[in-house]
């Protein structure tokens, strides 16, 4: 089961950070919103001689794709219902493409107070976590 952003399919992520998701059970009707990043820094060490000949350890980071085309959330009831019903039982949606990790984190805790994730059965959703700062905010969306 694919992603879809506004009805469409989506098979690349355009330029971003991130989005946030809804998941939908269609058996049940339970929802689940959640944040995903695009991608996410690995790092390795790497050997190099210096011009002196000296050999030195040296971390190397680089950007690798994130396993966002396989995600099925972070709630682990969520994924044993996948598991047990078949991906084909469940719709996975991006409602908003983020341009910031700070922006992922905003987006997706302001869609869960609104919905009221935590006040119904009707949400896998068990918990809101998130610490954002003015500053990485304001005046950029």
């Amino acid at each position: 089961m694919s992603w879809t952003y506004q009805e469409v399919e989506v098979t690349e992520l355009p330029e971003c950070v991130g989005f946030v998701y809804l998941i939908v059970n269609n058996i049940s009707g339970r929802r689940y919103i959640g944040k995903k990043l695009s991608h996410f820094s690995k790092s390795s060490i790497k050997t190099v001689i210096l011009k002196s000949g000296i050999k030195r350890k040296k971390k190397v980071k680089k950007q690798v794709e994130s396993d966002w085309r396989t995600y099925w959330s972070s709630s682990t009831t969520l994924q044993k219902d996948v598991e047990e019903l078949g991906v084909e039982n469940f719709s996975r949606e991006i409602l908003f493409y983020c341009q910031s990790k700070a922006e992922c984190t905003y987006r997706e805790a302001s869609e869960q107070f609104r919905l009221k994730v935590l006040e119904s059965d009707d949400f896998y959703n068990g918990q809101i976590s998130c610490r954002i700062h003015k500053a990485h905010i304001k005046g950029k969306f």
